[in-house]
């Protein structure tokens, strides 16, 4: 349903979602599998009200889809997506005029980045070599400008990428990524890029310890590391979403191997963060996914029993909780916010009972 508050404000919107109660509208793609894993997974939104992601079939084949702010669903499937299971499309990134970036896989095993474009024509483009099955290009985000970015695979190690608006691609790694297997590079996904072309990601290095980085439109790097973040396997932080005014948003595993949010402003001010509710052992946590123009974030949280539940935190540093209703409650169940717009509107899914997958918009 259209957001009855669109002509106002987006700051406004934020306080009015948490004075007055938001509204939830959940939904499935037509034929999305019933089944553990399979369902529908939005997981990027615009300003528009549309939101995009993917669904997965009775037959584990993933389609790509676009949902319009009337609740009109449209799917697709990238030129020459492979039929068979974990084959096929998968959207990740939609701007604000509705382009769309992502992966298709191929019948040979060969994962492509694509475009679609906003009448609906894909293109598919590789960032580096396809040299054997696994090798692949996955466009993780697109800014309002159409630009790209994402990370591709090569002999087991990851390197980022940008495509610019004409089709050329600029390969990078980041300084002290890993060479290893399962090493390297990856930029961050739904809004990890914005229209200065600044980009936000993160590295992993020789020791398999995460290291955030801000990618600056000139090609320039700077560290993205929180004082408490962990030194370990698996440890580190995670950028995951930055805004206009170059506001980063994400997440750091400490040594305890508990997930914390950060939000570190353009000028160095850092804040970290915890909602109320979230648990203090290890895979527990908050982990924030994406932050709009008005400074306002959304993610999820992983309580004591591991459950999920989404949250949003106002500019001003307020957090509303909420869980979809129809979400399971046992371990690795519940609700996953994944994208925020300017108008405060949140896209995501749920797990329920059973293990499948719905989508869902929440809307102040």
């Amino acid at each position: 349903m259209p957001n009855p508050y669109r002509s106002l404000t987006p700051a406004f919107l934020i306080f009015a979602g948490l004075a007055a109660g938001a509204s939830i509208t959940t939904f499935d793609v037509p034929d999305a599998g019933a089944g553990v894993n399979q369902g529908t997974f939005p997981v990027a939104n615009n300003g528009s009200g549309q939101a995009a992601g993917y669904w997965v079939d009775g037959n584990n084949v993933f389609h790509g889809f676009v949902r319009a702010a009337t609740g009109a669903i449209t799917t697709f499937d990238g030129p020459g997506a492979g039929t068979s299971p974990f084959q096929g499309t998968a959207a990740y990134g939609i701007n604000s005029t509705g382009e769309m970036a992502g992966d298709c896989i191929d019948t040979h095993g060969f994962v492509h980045g694509f475009v679609r474009s906003v009448k609906g024509n894909i293109v598919l483009f590789s960032a580096g070599q396809t040299v054997v099955p696994g090798d692949y290009t996955l466009a993780s985000t697109i800014n309002d400008l159409g630009e790209i970015a994402g990370y591709f695979q090569s002999h087991l190690v990851y390197h980022g990428f940008l495509r610019a608006t004409d089709g050329t691609i600029t390969a990078f790694d980041a300084p002290g990524a890993g060479k290893g297997t399962n090493q390297g590079t990856f930029p961050g996904f739904g809004s990890g890029l914005n229209t200065s072309g600044t980009l936000i990601g993160f590295s992993i290095d020789a020791s398999s310890v995460y290291h955030g980085f801000l990618r600056a439109a000139d090609g320039s790097f700077s560290p993205v590391d929180l004082p408490r973040a962990g030194t370990g396997i698996a440890q580190g932080t995670q950028p995951a979403s930055i805004n206009a005014a170059g506001t980063i948003v994400g997440d750091f595993v400490n040594a305890q191997g508990v997930y914390r949010g950060f939000l570190l402003t353009a000028s160095g001010s850092l804040t970290l963060f915890d909602v109320p509710g979230a648990g203090t052992a290890k895979g527990q946590g908050t982990v924030p996914q994406a932050i709009n123009e008005t400074g306002a974030v959304a993610g999820y949280y992983l309580d004591a029993n591991t459950v999920y539940h989404g949250f949003v935190r106002t500019p001003a540093g307020v957090v509303q909780t909420f869980d979809v209703p129809g979400a399971g409650t046992a371990t690795r169940q519940g609700t996953v916010a994944a994208s925020l717009n300017a108008y405060g509107d949140v896209a995501g899914y749920f797990v329920d009972p059973n293990n499948n997958y719905h989508g869902f918009v929440r809307t102040p």
